[in-house]
């Protein structure tokens, strides 16, 4: 069994308004050059948890970090013109709060954090700010979420 000690959370980067279902995600993974989905779950509009990936099958979702991590993809991430936007329904925060929860008490020692936090900090002051992500995904901001959280744990910078 590999290590875990990270939790990426990502968006599907599909329009608020058009279905993305896991198929589709598969597939788009396949024609990109993956073998099947790079993510170890999807979670549905309608809060349905996917299993897409075998943990002990290293993900291909954050590059540098894929080997020791989990890969959580929520379908959305854009409004209906194609920007940015937290899209999550109230069933996938849901599901999420309780896949992580899951997550968190298998791997008791792992981070969670949103795939925008794994950019390089550029000017080394300990933050990757908005100006130095390298993708906006997921579209909001897991950390904050997680130190809001009943349950949250605390957490260190993802090096």
């Amino acid at each position: 069994m590999r290590k875990i000690n990270l939790i990426v959370i990502h968006c599907s980067a599909t329009y608020e308004n058009v279905s993305f279902t896991e198929h589709d995600l598969d597939r788009y993974h396949r024609q990109i050059g993956f073998n099947g989905a790079g993510y170890h779950y999807y979670i549905r509009r309608n809060g349905d948890i996917k299993r897409m990936r075998p943990i002990e099958r290293i993900g291909a979702h954050a590059k540098g970090y894929n080997s020791h991590s989990i890969g959580v993809c929520y379908e959305g991430g854009l409004d209906d013109k194609g920007k940015p936007k937290d899209t999550r329904t109230r069933w996938q925060k849901y599901s999420l709060r309780v896949l992580i929860k899951l997550l968190m008490q298998e791997y008791p020692d792992s981070e969670v954090c949103g795939h925008r936090d794994l950019s390089p900090d550029l000017n080394n002051n300990g933050i990757v700010e908005p100006c130095e992500w390298i993708k906006m995904c997921p579209c909001y901001d897991v950390r904050a979420e997680m130190e809001s959280a009943s349950w949250r744990r605390p957490f260190a910078r993802v090096r």
